[in-house]
């Protein structure tokens, strides 16, 4: 069924097989993704594809900063015939929500986005409401254009189970992207799957076996980000000023499953961990002024991490 997902979506999207991977483990895992990737990489084509192989509902917000908290959750209207207030939904009320350029919009709109990734529920006046299952965000950020940009603060970075860098195409797939795009164009998406058959892949991906030495092996990889000199690697101990969360822990263990389970494997491998722990982890470690001057990246300190600690 997951390879005729990605057969359906691959009729609009030439390569990125790291972004469509990306969004079939956070959608089987029940996360969210953070999308870093220059203009016109497919970032919105390729979540519109998802939507349309599932037949879900899919709505793209434009994060910009005079945007309000209700322009994405709805509000309160009032009904002048009736004498009484009624709820407006917002784009929020769908089960793909695309946050273009997530980091130009202020904190009360990060924070009202937060509710709904977190809680899965999102509250106008003083009711709350339950958002479909599934629900997942992929919020995109644009790293080069930084004017009028807010950070996104390391809570709601938390939140997000991946970041995927989404980077340009080989030639020979920009080559074959502008033949389709000019001469025969884009073939149609069919539907191939439907809400019952998400469940139960989603079923079989919490099934997939992870051996305790495998799930110790994912913890040691967190606990040297928190306390590195106890892992040989005193080098990091000053420039790593907080290591990843507890949240980190959960989610990567649910992306080895949901990894193993793309790769046709009903049992997670310490190469599982390997494919996923970058997009994991990287975006959760906070590094200090001395990783900047040294030119030390999160990226550096993960590969160095899975350097020293041998896999079961």
């Amino acid at each position: 069924m997951l390879d005729k997902i990605k057969q359906e979506i691959k009729k609009v999207i030439v390569g990125q097989e790291e972004l469509i991977d990306s969004m079939l483990i956070a959608l089987l895992s029940e996360g969210h993704i953070l999308l870093e990737g220059v203009p016109g990489v497919a970032k919105t084509t390729a979540v519109n594809s998802l939507a349309q192989t599932l037949g879900l509902k899919f709505k793209r917000v434009q994060f910009t900063p005079d945007l309000l908290p209700s322009d994405i959750t709805g509000n309160e209207i009032l009904d002048l015939k009736n004498n009484e207030f009624t709820i407006k939904h917002g784009p929020i009320f769908t089960n793909l929500l695309l946050a273009d350029e997530i980091n130009r919009a202020g904190a009360k709109v990060q924070s009202a986005l937060l509710e709904a990734m977190a809680e899965k529920q999102v509250t106008i006046g003083e009711d709350s409401f339950k958002l479909e299952s599934p629900f997942m965000v992929l919020a995109t950020s644009n790293p080069i254009d930084q004017d009028g940009t807010y950070e996104l603060p390391e809570a709601s970075l938390d939140r997000f189970m991946l970041k995927v860098k989404v980077d340009y195409n080989s030639f020979d797939e920009e080559f074959e992207i502008a033949k389709r795009a000019t001469n025969k164009g884009f073939e149609t998406i069919n539907q191939v799957l439907n809400l019952e058959d998400l469940e139960n892949l989603k079923q079989k991906c919490k099934d997939v076996f992870l051996d305790d030495e495998i799930s110790k092996y994912i913890l040691k990889i967190i606990f040297a980000t928190r306390e590195p000199k106890n892992y040989g690697l005193e080098e990091f101990n000053e420039i790593i000023s907080y290591g990843v969360s507890p949240r980190a822990t959960i989610d990567l263990h649910k992306a080895c499953k949901a990894r193993a389970f793309l790769n046709n494997k009903d049992y997670v491998t310490p190469y599982d961990v390997i494919e996923v722990v970058h997009q994991v982890l990287e975006h959760r470690m906070i590094l200090n002024y001395k990783a900047d001057s040294k030119g030390i990246t999160t990226k550096d300190i993960i590969n160095k991490i899975i350097e020293v600690i041998k896999a079961p």
